[in-house]
């Protein structure tokens, strides 16, 4: 189990940067792969990014893929989203949360009911 808390968030115009951090407690961070979604009001919980338990693959969704990147540090127990070129339609809740490694696949990673854990989200608000 790792219990997760988000930061990072917060509001910054179209085009600038900002970079979330999701911390874990628990000693077994680095078995899991790690993702990050966003849920938006009235919409569903979206895929945003992946990165398996080492940090040598990683996924995106097209919609981030070129501005967004995801990166882990197993010794900080800490996952990060750098997110550059904001646009206003990247305002959102970001939630990360730990997928099972063995889960780390095109068919799952995607889908939020595959992660077990996940912390409690931070707000990011892009002004156009």
């Amino acid at each position: 189990q790792v219990q997760l808390v988000e930061s990072g968030g917060g509001l910054v115009q179209a085009g600038g940067s900002l970079r979330l951090s999701c911390a874990a407690s628990g000693r077994t961070f680095s078995n899991y792969a790690m993702g990050w979604f966003r849920q938006a009001p009235g919409n569903e919980r979206e895929f945003v990014a992946a990165i398996n338990w080492s940090g040598g693959t990683t996924f995106y969704a097209d919609s981030v893929k070129g501005r967004f990147t995801i990166s882990r540090d197993n010794g900080k127990k800490t996952v990060y989203l750098q997110m550059n070129r904001l646009k206003a339609e990247d305002t959102a809740l970001y939630y990360c949360a730990s997928l099972p490694q063995g889960a780390f696949a095109i068919a799952t990673m995607k889908v939020p009911d595959e992660y077990t854990n996940w912390g409690q989200g931070t707000q990011v608000t892009v002004s156009s």
